[in-house]
């Protein structure tokens, strides 16, 4: 019999095999199932007020221009933002008005008034090329 006029061959289905059931997943009143099927953890009531300060700062590092300099202890800054800043800080150099520096600087000290502007501490100067 030519091939044309064959019954075609049944071909045979690949073998299926039933899906496995996944974990049972507790369902949201919304019908989703939640995010996750644990409570998060919560912290417990402070029993009081912390002992010692919890955000440790850093020394602010600025940068600008020396407006009015000389010799010290007093000298103020500049920032880009035409924020002044009056600095304190003995044996820290001569530094002329129009220097560009970064300095890091900390709390001012009691009593001491350097010029305009936030009145802050000077740690340590250096000339920005």
């Amino acid at each position: 019999m030519p091939a044309s006029e064959r019954p075609a061959e049944p071909t045979p289905e690949p073998a299926t095999t039933p899906p496995t059931p996944a974990a049972p997943t507790p369902a949201a009143s919304s019908g989703r199932p939640p995010l996750s099927a644990t409570d998060l953890p919560t912290l417990r009531p402070p029993t009081g007020p912390p002992r010692h300060p919890t955000d440790q700062l850093k020394p602010n590092v600025l940068a600008g221009r020396i407006s009015h300099g000389g010799g010290g202890p007093c000298y103020t800054l500049v920032t880009d933002d035409g924020q002044e800043h009056g600095l304190y800080g003995r044996d820290k150099g001569t530094w002329p008005a129009g220097t560009w520096v970064r300095v890091t600087v900390g709390p001012a000290p009691e009593g001491v008034e350097c010029g305009p502007g936030r009145p802050l501490g000077l740690l340590r100067i250096e000339r920005v090329a």
